[in-house]
């Protein structure tokens, strides 16, 4: 009856990319105010060294969220998603508590990152503006 991906296709696109965006964005955010308790969180959990892997998770969180809402380097900023929450969903599908902290929204997560990496940042984005035009 109405075709709603031809004339809505681009407004969804924005508005995943941006609520995405702001979602990890906010999840970033906690890491990177305190770097030395996200690096023995991740110690903790057995992402050795801690150091590397939780300063390396709060800032592609954070810079990558605000890459999102802004459309720079969306395709980039996607597969990072993809390839993070693919490792966590993994993670705790081995550790055997596949449905404990939050799962679903990682799942969430993955799923829009994998629809961004393949779809783009869409028509509303500074990567239109500067490299397709409107």
């Amino acid at each position: 009856m109405f075709d709603f991906s031809f004339y809505y296709g681009d407004w969804a696109l924005a508005l995943l990319r941006i609520i995405l965006g702001i979602l990890l964005v906010v999840h970033g955010l906690p890491k990177l105010k305190d770097l030395k308790a996200t690096s023995a969180g991740f110690d903790s959990m057995g992402f050795k060294p801690g150091a590397f892997w939780g300063p390396l998770v709060a800032f592609a969180e954070f810079f990558g969220g605000l890459a999102l809402v802004l459309g720079i380097g969306t395709e980039f900023a996607a597969a990072v998603f993809v390839i993070q929450f693919a490792v966590i969903t993994i993670w705790k599908i081995i550790s055997r508590q596949p449905f404990a902290g939050g799962f679903e929204i990682d799942l969430l997560i993955l799923g829009a990152a994998a629809i961004l990496l393949t779809q783009g940042a869409g028509v509303f984005s500074v990567d239109k503006f500067f490299y397709g035009g409107f």
